[in-house]
């Protein structure tokens, strides 16, 4: 028998005998709720009716006891009380009637002895004889009453003993039900549980990698082919394991190779910020040499914010600035390594740990500082001969003279023209070098951004005017002054606007804008020109680099706008694609 039957079975017999049950406590309770009905219905025309027989008695009274009774309203009082006692005549209940041929009974005998009184002289006044009869009739009338009364009180009392048998009869068929509930139940419990807690033990032994498993044999159709299709994926399951481990140890061999192979060292980051395996390289890079697995970087080397950088890492944000070098000092040596953080993400999206990438730059970093320190010394040797220079031409240039259209006038205004490039590239080797070697100071004050970024827009709007450019500001509210130095963002935005028109083709415009994000500050400048090419975008705040078509300067421009910005704290980049323009933003802290 199949599993779907056996329960179809039991629960269609629990069912039926609660159907059972509760038809038959509705109809009792509806039978009841008819025959009280009906009696309360009877009994409330009775009270009803001995209550106007009473009120046209109490009318008959009100006459006589007149000085000058109104016969005429005596008589048709009376008639009135005669037409009540026929409805009397339709009641079903005879015990009603007889009440109230009991009342015409004694009615009729206080008539008679009325009319011997002689009503109309108001001789009732102080007749007992007629006072005795009258209470005899009033006194009829009330125990008609009363037993109406009691009826009902009667039938409440048996339809709540009624009521609580029906319900003692409910109760026991509930009891009955829940017993046979529980017995089948536990019949359920003991024929399907036994063979499930065996596939489940099972699968347990199967998830330790025990494929030897006995399962259980069942009378039930689908346990049993569940435990067939049990030792089928069991087998398959043994083979996978068979075929696959040495493929997978394989694999994972390879890897590691890999890893350990690399010239740059590579610590990889669990999910929980501790480290999960570190190469060769890392290792002797950072001087480890105990086990370290399971700790966190920062805690391994002591720098604490690197825990900071992984935790940022691993809730999905980026690192706002570049990272410092690290300085790793042992035994009297000195390295400096540059790092990388990059997240590992699963396929769900969800951040499942992070790779740290670790690179030895203490030889290139002597290199640029070398470097640096020349073009330092260069700048400040080649400055003072070159404006001088440049000045002594200028003499001589206003003394000679030529013709405007002349070959040495035209000759003279190109050496003018390159001594003064040349002067622009030494200044700004020199300005280039003082960032680079921390000789720059910032002379920060509040600054009004409706005003810098105004003024920017009128020394550029000549300019751009010659080619149909136009430069669209836009500063969004709320936006309060900014504590900065001006002279220095004011060259940001000159060196950036100026990109603009010359990378932007006629007839175009360029977006200036302003917006508060946060606790920071962003200002961004947006062309439509050629954009620049994704290989080069990693490249364009390096010092010396010239990129697109048009080409000018020393590429010292954005080199030199990324020194800036960084001295305030914050930070620029770009975004761009070929051939739809350049988005260049710079984020300083408010």
């Amino acid at each position: 028998m199949t599993l779907r039957t056996r329960f179809f079975l039991s629960f269609s017999a629990l069912i039926t005998v609660a159907l059972l049950g509760l038809l038959l406590g509705v109809v009792s309770v509806l039978r009841m709720a008819q025959t009280q009905e009906g009696l309360i219905q009877n009994s409330f025309a009775t009270i009803d009716l001995s209550q106007r027989l009473r009120t046209s008695f109490g009318d008959q009274l009100t006459i006589m006891l007149r000085e000058k009774p109104d016969m005429k309203a005596l008589r048709a009082s009376q008639e009135k009380f005669r037409n009540l006692l026929e409805e009397s005549l339709d009641f079903e209940d005879r015990s009603d009637r007889e009440g109230f041929e009991r009342i015409e009974k004694v009615y009729s005998e206080f008539l008679v002895i009325l009319d011997k009184a002689n009503p109309a002289e108001g001789g009732v006044n102080n007749d007992n004889t007629v006072s005795q009869a009258f209470n005899l009739v009033r006194q009829q009338m009330l125990d008609v009453q009363q037993v109406a009364i009691n009826k009902v009180s009667m039938a409440e009392a048996q339809a709540r003993d009624r009521a609580k048998l029906i319900a003692l009869l409910l109760s026991l068929l509930g009891v009955a039900v829940l017993l046979i509930g529980v017995l089948t139940a536990q019949s359920i419990a003991r024929r399907f549980g036994t063979p499930i807690e065996a596939l489940a033990k099972a699968a347990d032994k199967i998830g330790q990698g025990d494929f030897d498993v006995i399962l259980p044999v069942s009378s039930v159709s689908e346990m049993a082919l569940l435990s067939s299709r049990f030792g089928v994926m069991a087998d398959a399951l043994r083979q996978l394991k068979e075929t696959d481990v040495d493929a997978l140890v394989a694999s994972q061999k390879r890897l590691q190779a890999v890893l350990d192979s690399i010239d740059d060292g590579l610590v990889i980051i669990d999910e929980y910020g501790l480290i999960e395996h570190a190469n060769p390289v890392a290792i002797r890079q950072l001087f480890w040499e105990h086990d370290l697995l399971g700790k966190s970087f920062g805690s391994v080397i002591n720098r604490p914010e690197l825990d900071d950088a992984v935790s940022l890492v691993l809730s999905g944000k980026q690192l706002e600035q570049i990272p410092e070098d690290l300085l790793i000092e042992t035994a009297g040596e000195k390295r400096l390594l540059a790092w990388a953080l990059t997240p590992v993400h699963h396929n769900d999206g969800r951040t499942v740990g992070a790779v740290m990438v670790l690179r030895d730059v203490t030889e290139q970093r002597a290199f640029e500082r070398i470097r640096m320190e020349f073009v330092l010394r260069a700048s400040h040797e080649l400055r003072t001969p070159v404006t001088g220079m440049h000045m002594a031409f200028s003499l001589l240039q206003e003394r000679l003279k030529f013709g405007p259209d002349s070959r040495e006038a035209d000759l003279i205004r190109t050496v003018d023209e390159e001594m003064a490039r040349l002067v622009q590239l030494i200044t700004d080797l020199l300005n280039f070098s003082r960032y680079q070697n921390g000789l720059q100071k910032l002379e920060r004050a509040p600054c009004d951004l409706h005003e810098l970024i105004g003024q920017t827009q009128q020394r550029f709007a000549a300019k751009a005017s010659e080619r149909e450019i136009d430069i669209v500001v836009e500063v969004l509210e709320p936006l309060t002054e900014v504590n900065i130095d001006r002279q220095q963002i004011e060259r940001v935005l000159d060196n950036l606007i100026g990109n603009a028109l010359r990378h932007s083709i006629s007839g175009s415009e360029i977006q200036v804008q302003a917006r508060r994000h946060g606790e920071r500050l962003i200002i961004s400048v947006q062309d439509y020109g050629e954009g620049i090419d994704f290989s080069q975008q990693a490249r364009i705040f390096e010092p010396f680099v010239q990129i697109g078509k048009r080409k000018g300067g020393a590429g010292l421009g954005l080199a030199l706008c990324k020194e800036i910005v960084q001295l305030h704290g914050g930070r620029i980049s770009v975004y761009s694609r070929p051939g739809k323009g350049s988005q260049f933003y710079m984020a300083l802290p408010i």
